[in-house]
């Protein structure tokens, strides 16, 4: 099963200095159909002002994902870690048994971020944070997996569940594919440009909701950023 999720049908919410799409239930935003995928909670599409952001607040038994599309994102937190990562690069941070943060932008331009939660495999275990940067020249033509808490992706940013998350860019014309195991889901969404699955075709921002499928086929119909969630 494929189902396309236009962008156009996401919630929504304009907070003057945010721009934000939800893909799944959140904050005033709810829709009993759309509670999660599997071990995916949040996938937000943030798009954020200049010299504005999300002040300290506090995560508990969560792993948060930030993938910087444009602009970049400057992250602070009560462990004291504090780091700029910018467009293509991935940000994570294990909440665990509690963490404060701040998410700002201090660029003169507009920051857009994917904002993903994962449900950990584990509850209470010490907050973390890392970052990394990943040249999007590694990921041209093919999926290269950014963060993940499976065994077998030992370079990638740790993150404590059994999910993966990946990146590709494609030039048009250009086709990946994606293997997918037994009693997994996978959630897509292009960043930018417009790439066919199968038979369906997303454009950018839209999500993509995959279950009961062993392999994607993903056709750039234009040049393209995807985004890949691979949970239980």
């Amino acid at each position: 099963m494929i189902d396309i999720r236009p962008r156009a049908g996401l919630g929504a919410a304009q907070h003057g200095w945010l721009d934000t799409r939800h893909h799944f239930s959140f904050a005033e935003y709810h829709d009993p159909a759309r509670m999660h995928w599997g071990h995916l909670r949040v996938w937000n599409d943030d798009s954020i002002a200049p010299h504005s952001g999300f002040p300290t607040h506090p995560h508990r038994d969560m792993e948060i994902i930030t993938y910087v599309r444009k602009g970049a994102i400057t992250h602070e937190d009560s462990l004291g870690n504090r780091g700029r990562t910018v467009a293509g690069d991935v940000q994570v941070m294990s909440a665990g048994s509690g963490i404060a943060h701040s998410e700002y932008n201090l660029e003169d331009e507009t920051t857009e971020i994917f904002q993903i939660w994962i449900y950990p495999d584990q509850s209470g275990l010490p907050p973390a944070w890392g970052t990394r940067p990943f040249p999007a020249g590694e990921r041209a033509g093919s999926f290269v997996t950014l963060a993940s808490g499976m065994a077998e992706d030992g370079d990638a940013l740790p993150i404590r569940a059994d999910a993966r998350l990946v990146a590709a860019t494609l030039s048009a014309g250009q086709v990946a594919e994606y293997d997918i195991g037994s009693d997994r889901k996978v959630y897509m969404v292009p960043a930018s440009g417009r790439i066919a699955v199968g038979e369906r075709v997303a454009a950018a921002g839209d999500g993509v909701a995959v279950r009961d499928e062993t392999r994607l086929t993903i056709k750039a119909l234009e040049d393209s950023e995807i985004v890949l969630v691979d949970v239980r």
